[in-house]
C-alpha cells in the first residue's frame, strides 16, 4: 500500500506543482495559522537594544578576523577597506528592505517568509534554502578560524597545531577540528536553553569584543605607517576589479543582520525594533570594518599580511608587541564566539518557520514549551554544522559562501518591489515584472561588460545608462498608482530607487565570484530543486487537502447540531 501511494503521488507531482508552487499566504496567515503549527510562542522578552546587540554580534568578528587577511593578500590589496565600503552599501541597501519586510510580517522566516508571501511557496524554499546553506557554512569556517586565534592567543603560531591530521581522507578535509567542534556543541546547548539569556551573553561578549576593536584601530594606527598603504605597489595594486571581486568575498561578513530580522517573533516592539536593529547594526558594522583592515594595512605592507590570524601575527611579528598578539587573540576568540552565536540563532529558526510551512519535517518546528525556543531546529543544524567544521577547511568553505546570501538578498529587494507595487498597489503584476526583469538583464549586462576586454567601458556606460533609464520610467508611471501603506509600520523612503540599487550591486557581485562558486552553487540548487519535488510540494499538498477535508467535517458537524 505504501509503494502504491508512493506511485499515486509520483504520477500526480506535475498537478500538485501547479498547486503548490505559487501558492502565497496572507501575512496574517504567516502571523496566525501558520505560527500556530510550532505549538507554544516563542517568548516576547527581547528589547530594541537586544536586536541591536545581536545585529552587531552577528556581523562583528567573522568578517575582519576571518577573511581581511586572505582579501588584503590576494585580493584588494591596501585597498581592502574599500571593498569593506562597497560591500556594506550593498548589504544596507538590503538591510532597507528586510526591514520593511520585518515590520510588515514580523515572523522568524526571514527572507523565507518574506519571499513567500510574494513569489510564492517555491521561491520562498529556494530563497530560504540557500540562506541556510549560507549560514551553516560559515558557521563552520568561523568555528574553525576561532581555532587559530584561541592557538595565537597561548602564543602557538602554526595554523594547524591544534588540529589532528588524519591519514586516508582527502586534502582539504583530513585536520579534524575539534576545539570548533567543542565551541559549536557548547553554544547548542545555551541557545537550547534560553533566547533571552543568550542574549544577553551576547550583549556581554560584544560590548568586550567592542573594546578589543576600539584597542585595535588605535594600537594599528599607532603604530602603522601610511606609506604601508600605497608600497609596495600602490593602494589598489589589482585595481578597481580587485576591490569589487573582494567586496563579494567579504559580502558574508554582513549576513548578521539577517539573523536579526528572525528575531522579529520575540521582539515586544517589532515595528520600531526592527528597523533600527537591522539598518543600524549594518551602519555600525561597516564603520568597524572599515577601520579595522585600515588598521591592518598600516601596519604592514599587504604582501607581507598573514592569511591566518593576520591581526595578531601583524602585532606579533612586525609590531614587536608580543603582549598585544595574545590580547587580539582572545578578542578575536570573543567576537567570534559572539558571532557564531548570533548566526546559529538565526539558522535555528529559519529551518523552524521553513518546517512550519510542512516543507521539511514538522518535528523541526516545535517549540519548546518551557524555553520558548524552536530546540529540535537548533540541534538538528548544530549537529550540521558542527560536522563540517570537523572536516571542511577554510578555503573550500570559502568557495561555497557569499553567492547562496547575495542571491537571496537580490530575491527580497525584487520582492520588496512587487509587494510595494503590485500587492499594496493597483498596478498588474505583468508591468512590474517586466521592470524586474529589464533592471536584472541591464545589470547583468554591466557586470559582465567589465569581464570583457576591449571595449568593456562602453558596454557599461550602455547598460549602466538602461538600468536608470528604466527605473526612471517605472517610478515616473507608478507612483501615482501606489496604494500608500500604512503609517503603522517603517517603510523604505525613496522606493523604488534603494530597492533597484540593492538589485544591481547584488548582481554585480555575484558576477565577481568565482566559477567554482557557482559549479558549487548549481548543484546545491539542484539539490533544493529535487528535494522540493520529491518531499516538499507533496507535504504541503497533503497538509492542505487534511485541511480541507477537516474543515468540511467540522461545518458539517455544525450544520447537524
Amino acid at each position: 500500500m505504501a509503494l502504491r501511494d508512493a506511485l499515486l503521488s509520483a504520477a500526480q507531482t506535475p498537478h500538485r506543482l501547479r498547486r503548490r508552487a505559487l501558492v502565497t499566504p496572507t501575512p496574517a496567515q504567516e502571523l496566525n495559522e501558520v505560527r500556530d503549527r510550532s505549538g507554544p510562542r516563542m517568548a516576547r522578552r527581547l528589547e530594541w537594544y537586544d536586536l541591536v546587540g545581536i545585529g552587531v554580534g552577528g556581523m562583528l568578528g567573522a568578517g575582519v578576523f576571518v577573511t581581511t587577511g586572505r582579501v588584503a593578500r590576494d585580493t584588494a590589496g591596501p585597498a581592502v577597506f574599500a571593498s569593506y565600503a562597497v560591500a556594506g552599501v550593498s548589504a544596507l541597501l538590503s538591510s532597507f528592505c528586510y526591514a520593511e519586510f520585518a515590520a510588515r510580517v514580523p515572523v522568524a522566516g526571514g527572507a523565507f517568509s518574506y519571499l513567500r508571501v510574494t513569489f510564492g511557496e517555491f521561491v520562498g524554499f529556494f530563497g530560504g534554502a540557500n540562506i541556510l546553506m549560507e549560514y551553516v557554512l560559515s558557521n563552520a569556517a568561523v568555528a574553525r578560524s576561532f581555532t587559530d586565534y584561541l592557538a595565537s592567543t597561548c602564543g602557538v603560531t602554526e595554523p594547524n597545531a591544534w588540529r589532528i591530521q588524519v591519514a586516508g581522507i582527502a586534502e582539504g578535509y583530513n585536520a579534524l577540528d575539534f576545539p570548533a567542534v567543542a565551541l559549536i556543541l557548547l553554544l547548542t546547548i545555551c541557545l537550547c536553553y534560553s533566547t533571552k539569556e543568550s542574549s544577553m551573553l551576547n550583549m556581554v561578549l560584544t560590548g568586550f569584543h567592542l573594546l578589543f576593536f576600539g584597542f585595535i584601530v588605535v594600537a594599528g594606527f599607532w603604530n602603522g605607517k601610511a606609506r604601508n598603504l600605497v608600497r609596495p605597489h600602490g593602494l589598489a595594486p589589482y585595481g578597481v576589479g580587485g576591490v569589487l571581486d573582494g567586496a563579494a568575498v567579504v559580502y558574508f561578513s554582513y549576513i548578521g543582520y539577517d539573523s536579526a530580522s528572525t528575531m522579529a517573533e520575540e521582539i515586544r516592539d517589532p515595528a520600531c525594533a526592527l528597523p533600527v536593529g537591522i539598518a543600524g547594526s549594518v551602519l555600525l558594522v561597516s564603520a568597524l570594518y572599515c577601520l579595522m583592515s585600515l588598521a591592518l594595512c598600516t601596519m604592514l605592507p599587504y604582501t607581507e599580511i598573514a592569511e591566518s590570524a593576520p591581526f595578531s601575527s601583524a602585532f606579533r611579528e612586525k609590531v614587536g608587541w608580543k603582549w598585544a598578539s595574545g590580547v587580539v587573540g582572545a578578542g578575536a576568540s570573543i567576537g567570534i564566539v559572539a558571532s557564531l552565536l548570533v548566526a546559529m540563532l538565526g539558522q535555528a529558526r529559519y529551518l523552524c518557520v521553513i518546517a512550519r510551512a510542512r516543507l521539511v519535517p514538522a518535528c523541526l518546528a516545535k517549540v519548546h514549551p518551557s524555553t520558548g525556543t524552536p530546540m529540535n531546529a537548533t540541534v538538528f543544524l548544530g549537529f550540521c554544522t558542527a560536522s563540517i567544521a570537523l572536516f571542511t577547511e577554510l578555503q573550500i568553505v570559502f568557495e561555497m559562501i557569499s553567492i547562496g546570501t547575495l542571491l537571496a538578498f537580490y530575491l527580497v529587494a525584487n520582492a520588496l518591489i512587487y509587494h510595494r507595487y503590485v500587492k499594496l498597489g493597483t498596478n498588474r503584476p505583468l508591468y512590474v515584472l517586466i521592470f524586474l526583469l529589464l533592471l536584472t538583464l541591464s545589470s547583468l549586462g554591466f557586470s559582465l561588460s567589465r569581464r570583457i576586454d576591449g571595449r568593456w567601458r562602453w558596454g557599461m556606460a550602455l547598460f549602466g545608462a538602461i538600468c536608470v533609464a528604466v527605473t526612471v520610467i517605472f517610478h515616473y508611471t507608478t507612483q501615482q498608482d501606489v496604494a500608500g501603506p500604512s503609517s503603522e509600520s517603517w517603510t523604505v523612503p525613496l522606493m523604488p530607487w534603494p530597492a533597484a540599487a540593492s538589485v544591481f550591486l547584488n548582481v554585480f557581485l555575484m558576477t565577481t565570484l568565482k566559477l567554482r562558486s557557482f559549479q558549487r552553487f548549481g548543484i546545491w540548487s539542484l539539490v533544493i530543486t529535487i528535494f522540493y519535488v520529491c518531499y516538499g510540494v507533496h507535504s504541503t499538498y497533503a497538509a492542505e487537502e487534511n485541511e480541507i477535508g477537516n474543515a468540511m467535517i467540522h461545518h458539517a458537524d455544525m450544520d447537524i447540531s
